[in-house]
C-alpha cells in the first residue's frame, strides 16, 4: 500500500511522504489523499480516492483506537498475571479496522465477528470495565462474566459475538442479513450485516454455502476477511492457494481495503455499505492487516515470523501512529497535547480496571441461568431442579 498522501486545507496543498505537512488549525477539516489503498474486483466503480475528515472525527478516531490500544496490552498483562484465564485472542495492530467500520456503518448494522473481538465490544456499547470485567469473569461483564473473551454480545446494539468456532460466525451473518433484507420494507435501502473472519478460516465449507445463498438472495451482507498474514502460525502463501481473498466471492464484487489506515477503511466501508444496501447483493472484503501479538495468548507469535518484521510494521504502519501523526500535521493537536490526551486515557483505563476487579462473581443461580428456556417467547430462563458436576458432591441442587 502507498504511503504518499496529498493532505489540502484552506485552499492549499501539498504532496508528502508518510503524511507530514505543516498547517494552521483553523479550518475544521482536512482532505486526504487515499490514492492506492483500494483495489476493486467486478466493480464498475470504487471508493473516492480523496476524503475530507473533520478535525474532530478524526481526534476521536485516534482517542477510541488508543483506547483499544491500551486496553488489550492491559489484558496482556493481567493475562500474564493469571488474573484471566483461558482462551484470550488480542487485537492491537488491527485497530484501523474495528475503528473504519464503525465510522462507516449505523447503530441498525448488525456486526458479528470472530473471536477476536474485544475491541468490536468497546465499540458497541461496551466499556473497558465491561470487557475487562467479562475477561474476569464477573458479572458486570458483557456477558454477565459467563462467556470470557471470546463470547462477547450485545443484541441491543446489534453486536452478535464474539463467534468461538472458528468460520461459524459467517453462516450466522448472513441470516442477519437475511432478516435485514426481510424486515426492511420493498424499494427501502437495508441495513446491512457484516461477518468478519480471518484469512485462516476464508477457505471454509460453510463460507462458500453462505455466499452462494447471499449472492442467491441478493442479501445485504458483507464477507470481511481480515487479512493479518497469518492463520495461527501459518502464513497465508503456506495455508491457502488463493490469496486475493477480495476475489474469492467469484461473480461476487470485491474490495481490498488498506487497513491500517482508518480514513481508507472508513471510506471503503461507506462504498461498502451503500451498494449492500441499495439491493446489489453482497460483497466480499478484504482488509489488508497486521497483528501484533501471537494467534492468542498460549503463543509468542515469534516461532514462525521474526521480530524484525513485527518492528518494522509498528515503525512504517503502525494504524495509530498514522492518526496521530495526521491530527498534529493537520494542527488539530501538538504533540505535547496528543502526550496528554494518551496520559488520561492510561489512567481511565486503568481506573475501569480496577472496578472490573471489585464486581463480583456470579452466583450459582446466576451462572446457570441462559441454558434451558422457560419458554419459546419471554426470554426467561428455568433453572433443573439438578445438574450434576464433575465432581457429584459439588453437583447443583435448587433449594
Amino acid at each position: 500500500m502507498s504511503n504518499v498522501m496529498n493532505v489540502s486545507r484552506n485552499g492549499l496543498s501539498r504532496r508528502l511522504m508518510g503524511n507530514r505537512a505543516l498547517f494552521s488549525s483553523e479550518s475544521t477539516s482536512t482532505t486526504f489523499d487515499l490514492s492506492g489503498s483500494f483495489q476493486t474486483h467486478n466493480l464498475e466503480t470504487s471508493p473516492e480516492s480523496s476524503v475530507e475528515c473533520s478535525n474532530s472525527d478524526l481526534l476521536s478516531y485516534f482517542e477510541k483506537m488508543y483506547e483499544m490500544r491500551r486496553m488489550e496490552i492491559t489484558c496482556d498483562n493481567e493475562y500474564k498475571a493469571r488474573n484471566i484465564r483461558g482462551f484470550c485472542h488480542l487485537y492491537d495492530g488491527q485497530e484501523a479496522v474495528a475503528m473504519g467500520i464503525h465510522a462507516a456503518l449505523k447503530q441498525e448494522d448488525s456486526w458479528i465477528t470472530s473471536y477476536r473481538c474485544h475491541c468490536v465490544s468497546l465499540l458497541r456499547g461496551g466499556t473497558v470495565k465491561s470487557v475487562l470485567a467479562e475477561l474476569f469473569g464477573r458479572v458486570d461483564g458483557s456477558s454477565k462474566g459467563k462467556g470470557g473473551s471470546m463470547h462477547f454480545y450485545s443484541k441491543e446494539h446489534n453486536f452478535y459475538g464474539g463467534a468461538g468456532i472458528v468460520g461459524a460466525q459467517v453462516p450466522i451473518g448472513t441470516g442477519l442479513a437475511f432478516a435485514n433484507k426481510y424486515q426492511t420494507p420493498a424499494g427501502e435501502k437495508m441495513p446491512i450485516a457484516i461477518a468478519c473472519y480471518g484469512d485462516g478460516a476464508a477457505n471454509q465449507g460453510q463460507i462458500w454455502e453462505a455466499a452462494n445463498m447471499a449472492s442467491l438472495w441478493s442479501l445485504p451482507m458483507v464477507f470481511l476477511i481480515e487479512n493479518n498474514q497469518y492463520g495461527m502460525g501459518t502464513s497465508i502463501d503456506r495455508h491457502s492457494s488463493h490469496q486475493d481473498y477480495y476475489k474469492m466471492g467469484n461473480h461476487i464484487p470485491g474490495l481490498r481495503i488498506d487497513g491500517m489506515n482508518v480514513l481508507a477503511v472508513r471510506e471503503g466501508m461507506r462504498f461498502v455499505k451503500e451498494h449492500c444496501a441499495s439491493g446489489n447483493g453482497p460483497m466480499y472484503v478484504e482488509m489488508m492487516t497486521y497483528r501484533y501479538h501471537g494467534h492468542s495468548m498460549s503463543d509468542p507469535g515469534t516461532t514462525y515470523r521474526n521480530r524484525e518484521e513485527i518492528a518494522f510494521t509498528r515503525s512504517t504502519r503502525d494504524p495509530l501512529e498514522f492518526v496521530k501523526k495526521s491530527i498534529i500535521d493537520a494542527g488539530v493537536a501538538d504533540a505535547d497535547e496528543i502526550k496528554a490526551i494518551e496520559k488520561n486515557i492510561r489512567k481511565s483505563v486503568q481506573k475501569e480496571v480496577l472496578e472490573a476487579k471489585d464486581s463480583p462473581v456470579p452466583s450459582v443461580d446466576e451462572a446457570l441461568a441462559h441454558i434451558y428456556a422457560k419458554d419459546e417467547f419471554s426470554g426467561e430462563s428455568e433453572i433443573p431442579k439438578f445438574i450434576r458436576m464433575p465432581d457429584y458432591a459439588k453437583s447443583y441442587v435448587s433449594k
